[in-house]
């Protein structure tokens, strides 16, 4: 039988003018005193029950096929799955206005990687036990996005990387052996493709440059792969350094050249895949969930069984691609700790994620899983995918995080469209990254 959902709204109806009040009294910062929740709750993870696991929509049912075998053999600590709505911001809001209440609606929290500094300051969620989850088996990666100043307080749940398709039978008409690993590299494979007449019309790349988050990830993927940060091991803001400047100018030059599509400045990953899947592009940056889609053998697909897939370019090398993905964690307002940090045990455990992988593209957080026979047969990029990881870096860990990557993508959007030059923006970006760090 399918596990019953149920919705924030029905849950939250009765306590939707206290949560608007809190908003309204409630700092957002990482000071003030702690609390008492979570004072009582430092030292042990107590109490047996039901509880609720909150998270977005999961369209494969995998996560709902771990809460039913969970469920059945705890008949008395069952576990309702709470299902938020499909925007991340908006997810965002509910899951801070329940803790800003000090709600105990909300037990286990399904969290983007990107959220974990702002909860763990804010204490909306817990420090784990050292044993809570086998981390010496996770990819590293994973752990870091999970950890907040030397703690670790989210489970990692699943993992993402950026990866770099390409035409790979233009590659081979061109004569070009092996999928460039540089800007450079690309600029002039580009450069020999495009003669083809079986190239025209096409353009050379794309990535995700519309003004939104997928804007933040190419310019930390572009700034990391020129050798910079966005901010450093600190949370303090470096972008204003040559190799933040080489990194942003590899986007602002894409465009100037040509390099880019001109429309690609309105892309997120929908738009991008739709470009390559349709035969107008040699190369892209995307994530792997498109790898089905572009390899569909229904005529969707205009490149099917013609791309490959590599690491993203750098500038010296394979470039690093930005970290995405989810961990679970726990709120300090729970009463039943102890059956929560179990459910957490059980949910990111090997043996789940392993099973999960029958019904759902998303990534393990588990390397061994991306070089298993059976999953590489339906997956035949992990291996790559592994790679990318391997090497990954998370966006900025900052308390800050909203306005964060508000003023990363005015600044960055500014210089990409040619209303402000380089040097400009990422001033501006040090000095508004600067002011948000002080907070």
């Amino acid at each position: 039988m399918r596990q019953r959902r149920h919705t924030w709204q029905t849950l939250i109806t009765t306590t939707a003018l206290a949560t608007a009040a809190a908003v309204g009294l409630t700092a957002c910062g990482g000071s003030g005193a702690e609390p008492k929740a979570a004072q009582s709750s430092a030292a042990a993870f107590e109490g047996k029950g039901p509880i609720n696991y909150v998270s977005n929509r999961d369209a494969s049912g995998a996560a709902n096929k771990t809460i039913e075998e969970w469920n059945a053999a705890h008949p008395e600590e069952k576990v309702t799955f709470i299902e938020l709505p499909d925007s991340a911001d908006q997810q965002r809001q509910q899951l801070i206005q329940n803790a800003q209440i000090k709600s105990d609606t909300f037990s286990v929290l399904n969290l983007d990687v990107v959220w974990t500094s702002e909860f763990a300051a804010n204490k909306w969620i817990l420090p784990l036990p050292e044993d809570a989850v086998p981390t010496d088996k996770m990819i590293p990666a994973t752990v870091n996005a999970a950890t907040y100043r030397d703690s670790l307080v989210g489970a990692p749940y699943y993992t993402d990387g950026a990866l770099f398709y390409f035409r790979s039978d233009l590659l081979k008409a061109a004569g070009i052996a092996a999928p460039p690993t540089t800007w450079d590299e690309m600029k002039n494979a580009c450069k020999a493709i495009l003669a083809l007449p079986e190239a025209a019309g096409m353009s050379c790349y794309t990535g995700q440059f519309d003004k939104n988050e997928a804007l933040t990830v190419n310019f930390s993927e572009a700034v990391a792969s020129a050798g910079g940060t966005v901010v450093d091991a600190e949370g303090k803001p470096t972008v204003d350094t040559p190799e933040a400047k080489e990194g942003l100018n590899l986007l602002v030059d894409g465009f100037k050249e040509g390099l880019f599509p001109s429309d690609a400045i309105t892309y997120l990953e929908e738009q991008g895949r739709r470009a390559f899947q349709d035969g107008k592009l040699v190369f892209m940056r995307n994530w792997p969930f498109l790898h089905a889609s572009l390899s569909a053998t229904d005529g969707s697909s205009q490149v099917a069984g013609k791309f490959d897939i590599t690491s993203i370019p750098g500038t010296d090398g394979p470039g690093v691609s930005t970290l995405g993905g989810r961990s679970l964690a726990i709120s300090p307002f729970t009463p039943n700790k102890a059956t929560a940090l179990e459910f957490v045990k059980f949910f990111t455990s090997e043996e789940q994620a392993q099973k999960r992988l029958a019904l759902s593209s998303r990534a393990p957080v588990y390397a061994s899983l991306f070089e298993d026979p059976a999953v590489v047969a339906k997956r035949p990029f992990f291996p790559t995918l592994l790679k990318s990881l391997e090497n990954a870096q998370p966006r900025p860990k900052v308390v800050q995080y909203g306005a964060t990557t508000k003023a990363i993508q005015e600044e960055a959007y500014a210089a990409i469209t040619g209303t402000k030059d380089t040097d400009a923006a990422l001033k501006d970006m040090q000095a508004k990254l600067t002011e948000l760090s002080a907070k």
